[in-house]
């Protein structure tokens, strides 16, 4: 560097935050989040009343299974994580998929959980149930707010610090920008499916209420289940710097999101479940993808990995 030269100044790194939601957007989380949540509350009522056929069962189960996976395959596993490379039909199917969960566009969830693990249970977590004490009113706060809370009066996470990569990803930012009509076709699809098999509109409106609103209900609750729930209780045999627990009795209906534990000590392994007994569908799956030559580069738990997080005794 010559005389004349001046060192350059340090970057300073993106702000955490980018803004505030608008009205319209606090509208539009507030439709989501409760529109499926008065569903299920009248879910017992509406089945004493007029029933609930197999066909919305299995509509339920379809509809909840391919939004569900697309949610910790794709957004979570894949888009989060790079737990694994996939093939261009199949990242975007994940996308779309995911998007079928009505829990935001790729990017902004993307956002949201990589700045959650940069600052797990401290401040800046978007969702720690940790914020606020360790009273018993202050859990029971924090709870609420890691559960759902968070979603009603939240700052927006800086996709441009958080998901770079995802806002330059052309596919990515399409998905993203349809994401209204993927919402859309979740609730719609199984309505119409119901009503051209049984050749009835009631049996599309039954559809769409137990396919389409009470499985997106009960999907997110699984969702911030993970948020909440296992954040507090559970067991952890890995250590991390955080509070992530294991919680079993959510293994099969989280795709094996509950084994939170692991995840944490290793975030970017491709199954949670990596110890005995634990189910972990969504690595299932990916072990599949990877079988089919549509996923690469899997992060799998091999034992040399493993050797790497500290067991807790």
């Amino acid at each position: 560097m010559s005389a004349t030269q001046t060192p350059a100044k340090p970057r300073r790194p993106k702000p955490v935050i980018s803004g505030r939601t608008s009205l319209s957007e606090h509208v539009t989380v507030k439709i989501f989040v409760l529109a499926p949540l008065v569903a299920m509350a009248v879910a017992v009522p509406f089945a004493w009343g007029w029933g609930l056929s197999w066909l919305d069962i299995g509509l339920g189960a379809l509809f909840f299974v391919l939004s569900g996976l697309g949610v910790t395959i794709g957004y979570h596993r894949l888009f989060t994580h790079g737990s694994f490379k996939a093939k261009r039909p199949l990242r975007i199917a994940l996308a779309i998929a995911g998007n079928f969960a009505a829990q935001g566009p790729v990017t902004t969830w993307v956002a949201d959980h990589r700045r959650h693990h940069a600052f797990s249970d401290r401040a800046g977590d978007p969702h720690s149930p940790w914020l606020f004490g360790t009273g018993p009113r202050a859990l029971a706060k924090g709870f609420w707010h890691a559960h759902m809370g968070w979603l009603f009066d939240r700052e927006i996470t800086n996709a441009e610090r958080f998901a770079p990569d995802l806002l330059n990803d052309r596919d990515i930012r399409t998905v993203d920008r349809l994401f209204p009509v993927w919402v859309a076709a979740s609730f719609l699809l199984p309505g119409i499916l119901g009503g051209l098999i049984t050749w009835s509109v009631w049996g599309g409106v039954t559809a769409l209420f137990w396919a389409g609103f009470v499985r997106v209900g009960l999907l997110h609750h699984v969702t911030w289940s993970v948020n909440s729930i296992c954040h507090m209780i559970g067991e952890r045999p890995f250590t991390s710097r955080d509070k992530a627990a294991n919680f079993w009795p959510l293994a099969i209906l989280s795709f094996g999101e509950s084994w939170h534990n692991l995840h944490h000590a290793d975030p970017t392994c491709a199954r949670h479940g990596v110890l005995r007994g634990q189910i972990d569908i969504s690595a299932r799956l990916i072990w599949l993808f990877e079988k089919l030559g549509w996923a690469t580069n899997v992060r799998w738990p091999t034992p040399a990995r493993l050797d790497r997080i500290t067991v807790a005794h």
